[in-house]
């Protein structure tokens, strides 16, 4: 059915790509038909596994395939008019810079739609990490099955080894100081219930994690931004705001900067839990990215030994978001007042989660899976950093690794409606604005590069960029002539 011209210039994932692409579209493969194995696909026509999961990952991406797991790939089944029926619930497309909006857009991952600014991996680059056998061994091993509680502080031997995680990173952190949340932005609320109050100030980073600005609003905080430049904070601006605003907390993310993919200086660091310990105020380090670093950086909770410092990270980005897993360190004092606003929000975490993510790190398999998961990232970037700047984009001091680039769009590009546009033609973009504590004006665009690799985007992008340019053109050759 399919075949490869090794002769031809175009890429052997882009041949089986459009084969396969247009075997759909005249229906020679019906809606709902089961595709080869990623293997068999292989195998058949010679080429590399990873050639093949390029080409799936693509089809997957423009809404033509679905990953239906272990069950293997499938032509998606469309209903009549082509579009899904909305959800009841669906937020409005007119909140298209909300962030809870654009939260719900990436998660419900409508058919079609490229998630070129996505926080998320594709499903099939994660859908090996946490094999059947894990889940049944779960069950198997857990105290008393389907029926299992779980203790609020999490599993005592899931516990140990998240610490052992840690200390390969330098936190010299035990089972005791941890305590296990649905993920990172659970983390966020229960640092929020436990320790700020209505009227407290808060120091976030600008850009930053857009979700975060409106859960802190929620407790009636004032956020005060703090600029993120690529070795750190600014520690001048940083060094000022808590003369002026005596802040009761910092919100920080130390490795694998979101938006930008920039990782802190240790130096940096430093200054900043000097500052911390001269006006008194606690750190939240969110550690969500780190697990796509490949040469380790310094951590504040290695640096303070968690001292005044509270570490959250998550797995649900680089092994599973089906177990809504990640944890929280700090130190004893500080965990008990956590733990408390754990059990009076959710009470516990499920304990089929933590016997199946115990499984996955008794097993010792999450190394091998994290260096392929970050070979595959940087390739990755490395296409789409390629493919996004012929297009125009320009990344004046792009990050050394992680899921995101930080792309900046040309002058006289209206960056708001480039988004509102990119939206119409199926195309998900994050404007720079949505990471700003204060909505600020910003000719930045997120790029997740698992998505943004995809020809799609560049070819649009491109498109709008050179349409712009001639524009600038025009106006450049008539202010010359009548200036």
């Amino acid at each position: 059915m399919l075949s490869i011209d090794r002769t031809s210039p175009v890429a052997l994932s882009k041949q089986i790509e459009d084969q396969l692409r247009h075997l759909v579209e005249r229906r020679a493969l019906p809606a709902g038909a089961r595709l080869m194995s990623i293997r068999q696909l292989a195998t058949q026509l010679a080429v590399s596994t990873n050639t093949v999961v390029l080409a799936y990952d693509r089809l997957v991406a423009a809404g033509i395939i679905d990953s239906h797991g272990t069950a293997g790939f499938y032509v998606r089944t469309r209903s009549d008019d082509g579009r899904s029926a909305p959800d009841e619930a669906a937020l409005e497309a007119g909140e298209e810079q909300e962030p809870v909006w654009l939260a719900q857009q990436a998660n419900d991952q409508r058919a079609g739609v490229l998630l070129a600014s996505s926080g998320a991996l594709p499903p099939t680059w994660l859908q090996d990490a946490v094999p059947a056998t894990a889940v049944q061994k779960a069950i198997a091993n857990s105290t008393a099955g389907m029926a299992s509680r779980c203790p609020p502080q999490g599993l005592p031997e899931l516990r140990e080894h998240i610490a052992l995680l840690l200390q390969g990173i330098g936190a010299p952190i035990d089972a005791g100081q941890i305590l296990t949340t649905f993920g990172g932005t659970h983390a966020i609320d229960l640092i929020c219930r436990s320790f700020l109050q209505p009227g407290d100030t808060v120091l976030v980073e600008d850009p930053g994690f857009f979700l975060m600005f409106g859960r802190l609003r929620q407790e009636g905080i004032r956020l005060v931004p703090i600029k993120r430049r690529p070795e750190g904070l600014d520690l001048d601006a940083l060094e000022a705001a808590c003369r002026e605003h005596r802040p009761r907390m910092l919100f920080v993310q130390t490795a694998l900067h979101n938006p930008t993919g920039w990782s802190s200086s240790a130096a940096n660091l430093h200054k900043v839990l000097v500052l911390a310990q001269q006006y008194g105020f606690l750190i939240a380090e969110d550690d969500v990215h780190g697990h796509f670093q490949q040469a380790q950086s310094t951590r504040l909770a290695s640096l303070s030994g968690l001292d005044g410092v509270i570490y959250y990270s998550s797995f649900c980005k680089a092994l599973s978001p089906a177990l809504r897993m990640g944890y929280l360190a700090a130190a004893p004092a500080l965990l008990k007042v956590l733990m408390r606003a754990k059990i009076h929000s959710v009470m516990t975490t499920p304990a089929l989660n933590e016997y199946v993510l115990l499984e996955v790190l008794r097993a010792g398999n999450l190394r091998k899976h994290l260096d392929r998961l970050q070979r595959k990232i940087m390739a990755a970037r490395s296409a789409s950093a390629r493919q996004l700047s012929a297009a125009g984009v320009h990344f004046e001091q792009p990050g050394d690794a992680g899921i995101f680039l930080w792309g900046t769009m040309p002058e006289g590009l209206d960056v708001d409606l480039l988004v509102q546009d990119a939206y119409r033609n199926k195309i998900l973009l994050m404007r720079g604005a949505a990471f700003s504590a204060n909505d600020t004006p910003d000719r930045h665009v997120r790029f997740n590069v698992a998505f943004s690799q995809h020809p799609r985007l560049s070819k649009y992008l491109q498109e709008r960029l050179e349409a712009v340019a001639a524009v600038r053109r025009s106006s450049l050759i008539f202010t010359a002539r009548h200036g």
